[in-house]
């Protein structure tokens, strides 16, 4: 199963030159910890989250109308194709250590976000199908059925 399947396709994003005082009210009005920092063709060249502002912004006692979602974000994010299998998204995820990761497709611009929490969930089920067809097969309940 790929990436694609599993992946939120409503992404919340910034530009490098908004503020970040408009950027954490687009994060609190929307309930999400992250924002994901676009380039004039939608490729992702940076993630700015909740802690990025709390530690970058708020800790170093910054103005944060007058300092830029480009000037605390992380750059370069790790993003996963859309065709890339789940596992390389929880291989990324670790290699990165990060819980979440931008997905894109051929061309690079932003098409959905995935997260350690859709990835779990996805796992949870298919290993919820497999304990079913085990039940199913095992001897006790071939047994109970041919009675």
């Amino acid at each position: 199963m790929t990436i694609w399947r599993i992946c939120q396709r409503d992404v919340d994003t910034a530009t490098v030159a908004e503020d970040v005082h408009t950027a954490a009210r687009r994060m609190e009005s929307r309930c999400v910890g992250t924002l994901v920092v676009l380039d004039e063709h939608e490729h992702p060249i940076g993630i700015v989250t909740d802690r990025d502002i709390a530690l970058r912004v708020v800790g170093q006692g910054r103005n944060p109308e007058e300092t830029s979602v480009g000037d605390i974000m992380t750059r370069s994010p790790k993003t996963l194709s859309e065709s890339a299998p789940i596992s390389g998204a929880l291989n990324a995820m670790h290699a990165e250590g990060v819980r979440r990761l931008p997905v894109v497709e051929d061309a690079g611009r932003l098409v959905g976000m995935v997260t350690l929490d859709d990835v779990v969930t996805q796992l949870a089920e298919e290993l919820r199908h497999v304990a079913t067809g085990i039940e199913e097969s095992s001897p006790r309940t071939l047994a109970e059925t041919a009675k």
